[in-house]
């Protein structure tokens, strides 16, 4: 019983991870084949799952598997997928197990026909409304959030389709960036919010949606505009027609996409993502000088900012650290000891860079310390003189409820311990973050954006925050299950 028990534990630890990558086509010549690129393009927003919907004008065709997107489409696989409109997904599991009947897009049968659908974000509400709608009667046969918008659909008084749907998103709270396909149809919407983003291109006379402009450049398309907050698109074979049919608020655009999650080489929320982390490591030399002799990053999302911080501070850039490309973040490990293992073969410090040099390190941010400290561990035994460590956000000390899984607050090792304890434990000789008003005017300084993982003032209201089962909300719909072993 004590196996089993271990086993349970380590499924319920929460780790910080990506949200969700999505990609939505209309009227594009082999469509899957581009909706592959694109998700993989957008590989870094999730490793866990894929999948592919496309539509030949009357049915939908669908394809999913666990792993990377090179690992589950084979080109046998993608030949099948026919038809001009497709949407794609790759997932991490911000709710929901990572089973492969939680693989997007999620297909379902209905009244208005075959419908599927691909979501970026999580539904703070979800568990209330899912708990609501079973002791209705309702089945569900996953345990993503997503599939709560299905089963408001079903229950919508209303009779047309796009009436349903925009029903169902008026009853959820939280965020979403999402793409739904029928088999003539291409519906888009961005809560109205906007936590989570999402970019509209053209490609010849097609419409392209996806998450990044990465996407929309790997599949030559052109980028036009991002959705807006609250927008709902809807594509047919008459064109294109958008709406804002929910009540407007404020923007809470997700600053830690810039800090963190989105390629360097996208435009998101109509801003260039290389461009605010080159300033945030320039403000952050400004905030935080240090006599050294060189700037290394901690590979790769760092870079950007430690450049800037080169530029800013007058000291010379080097790479003291490689990052292997094939050992995927060692924070998404279940267990310690992987963890610590993962974090050795992910990264090697270069003696050449660093051997009797006083060294600032530049990282984007720490969430429990144990990746960095095994970073701090290799560049002293490559024989660092001395290590300044300097961090291109401010603390992150709360949890997030709106797509990003960032862990529990008490495994946030800010959220308990002060920046000369963080500083003791990583043995460094000094360590500083970027100021939250630094952070805010790199992005812009707007007051358009969501930093509540460093404030803990959450732009919304989280519903039932005060019961055990939304503060374990990553899971919150648990379940366990024996797989077969190859």
């Amino acid at each position: 019983m004590k196996n089993y028990m271990n086993a349970f534990d380590a499924a319920k630890e929460f780790y910080p991870k990506e949200e969700c990558g999505i990609v939505g086509l209309f009227n594009v010549e082999e469509a899957a084949n581009f909706a592959y690129l694109g998700i993989y393009a957008l590989q870094h927003r999730g490793q866990e799952s894929a999948g592919i919907v496309s539509s030949n004008g009357s049915t939908l065709f669908r394809y999913a598997g666990m792993g990377k997107v090179a690992d589950v489409f084979k080109e046998s696989k993608v030949k099948h997928l026919a038809g001009n409109s497709a949407i794609a997904h790759n997932r991490y599991s911000t709710t929901g197990a990572s089973f492969l009947r939680n693989a997007q897009p999620i297909r379902m049968e209905s009244r208005h026909g075959s419908i599927a659908m691909a979501h970026n974000g999580n539904i703070s509400n979800a568990w209330k409304i899912r708990h609501k709608l079973e002791n209705e009667g309702s089945i569900f046969q996953t345990s993503s959030d997503t599939e709560v918008i299905f089963h408001l659909m079903a229950k919508s008084p209303e009779e047309d389709l796009t009436a349903s749907l925009i029903h169902a998103l008026s009853e959820v709270r939280g965020a979403y960036s999402l793409v739904t396909l029928t088999s003539n149809t291409l519906y888009v919407a961005r809560d109205p919010n906007g936590f989570r983003p999402l970019v509209m291109g053209k490609k010849g006379n097609g419409f392209v949606f996806a998450s990044e402009t990465c996407a929309l450049d790997i599949m030559d398309a052109e980028y036009v505009r991002d959705v807006e907050p609250g927008e709902f698109i809807k594509i047919n074979k008459n064109g294109m027609d958008s709406f804002f049919p929910f009540a407007k608020t404020r923007s809470c655009l997700c600053i830690f996409e810039y800090i963190y999650f989105a390629r360097p080489d996208s435009r998101i929320f109509g801003k260039s993502v290389y461009n605010i982390r080159y300033e945030l490591g320039k403000i952050l030399a400004r905030e935080n000088p240090v006599p050294a002799d060189c700037v290394i990053a901690v590979p790769d999302s760092s870079t950007i900012a430690a450049l800037g911080y080169a530029a800013e501070s007058g000291i010379p850039f080097h790479m003291g650290l490689i990052r292997s490309h094939y050992i995927g973040r060692t924070f998404i490990e279940p267990d310690q000891k992987i963890r610590d293992f993962g974090a050795k073969l992910k990264y090697n410090s270069i003696a050449a860079v660093v051997e009797g040099k006083n060294v600032i390190v530049v990282d984007d941010s720490i969430m429990r310390g144990t990746t960095q400290r095994k970073v701090i561990k290799m560049l002293r035994k490559s024989g660092a003189k001395e290590i300044h460590v300097r961090i291109s956000s401010a603390p992150t000390r709360f949890p997030c409820y709106f797509g990003i899984d960032i862990p529990t607050r008490k495994e946030l090792i800010a959220s308990s311990h002060t920046t000369e304890e963080i500083k003791k434990y990583l043995k460094v000789d000094s360590i500083a973050y970027l100021s939250h008003d630094g952070m805010l005017k790199a992005a812009g300084d707007d007051n358009n954006h969501c930093s509540a993982c460093f404030t803990g003032e959450y732009p919304i209201s989280l519903e039932g925050n005060d019961t055990q089962e939304f503060q374990s909300q990553k899971m919150l719909f648990e379940e366990f299950e024996l797989e077969e072993q190859s």
